[in-house]
């Protein structure tokens, strides 16, 4: 079974701590003892470390060594269109388990008013749930969960290869619009929109961006679930078979 992830503000030297809700989750929950031995991660690297103290708030810990890091095999952002927040948040969370670096909210023409303003109150909580998950799937950093922004300035800011779900008929499929040469160090936004679909105006802004419009099949999915699919289309196609690393 593998050990237990978390996050720490920093190593200093041989030494680090997790400090509030984590430390009350270890101590109350995992009824963690001196001497065991959990894996930390600064956002940077990876260390195997073994429990000194086990206090209130508090749990103290002795770097042992440095463990090897998984990195995806792309930088992937996703911009999701603001949704409901139950939605929004379950696409979040399964975002950063499948290895997103950026999560972008966008406020397209079609999401539901207000939903910008209530989600500046929400930015921290959302930074929560990836840290959550970002412990939960191994990962050895954060994604990025920047606030809110307006969808012409989604459209405009993002670089590398950019793809466009779109639900109307016509697009590539998703896979076809991929280019056959594919290296580790591509950078790769994928655009989500809301509910009730992208306007003609909106359509023609990505194009003249130069986004591709491009398509997960005939059916019309829910924006979070077209949101989780496309990401795994696309770190799978950066993955050759049989290798479990990204390759030109």
């Amino acid at each position: 079974m593998a050990r237990r992830r978390f996050f720490v503000d920093e190593v200093r030297d041989t030494e680090a701590a997790l400090r509030g809700d984590d430390a009350r989750h270890l101590r109350q929950v995992l009824r963690a003892e001196a001497g065991q031995r959990y894996e930390l991660c600064d956002n940077r690297k990876v260390y195997l470390a073994e429990i000194g103290v086990v206090a209130k708030d508090l749990v103290s810990f002795r770097i042992l060594e440095e463990l090897p890091a998984s990195e995806p095999p792309l930088r992937l952002t996703l911009l999701l269109s603001l949704i409901k927040f139950d939605r929004f948040e379950w696409a979040l969370e399964k975002a950063t388990e499948l290895g997103v670096e950026t999560v972008i909210p966008v406020d397209a023409a079609r999401s539901e008013k207000g939903l910008r303003f209530a989600a500046e109150k929400r930015l921290e909580r959302w930074r929560k749930i990836a840290l959550e998950s970002s412990q939960q799937s191994r990962r050895a950093r954060l994604p990025n969960v920047l606030p809110a922004v307006a969808f012409e300035d989604a459209a405009g800011g993002a670089r590398g290869h950019r793809y466009f779900l779109e639900e109307e008929s016509g697009a590539r499929p998703l896979l076809d619009a991929l280019l056959p040469e594919r290296a580790a160090s591509d950078e790769v936004a994928v655009l989500v929109g809301p509910e009730g679909g992208w306007t003609d105006d909106e359509r023609a802004l990505a194009a003249r961006a130069g986004w591709s419009p491009v398509t997960l099949g005939p059916n019309i999915l829910r924006a979070e679930t077209a949101a989780v699919a496309g990401l795994a289309v696309l770190l799978n196609a950066w993955i050759p078979a049989g290798s479990g690393r990204s390759v030109r």
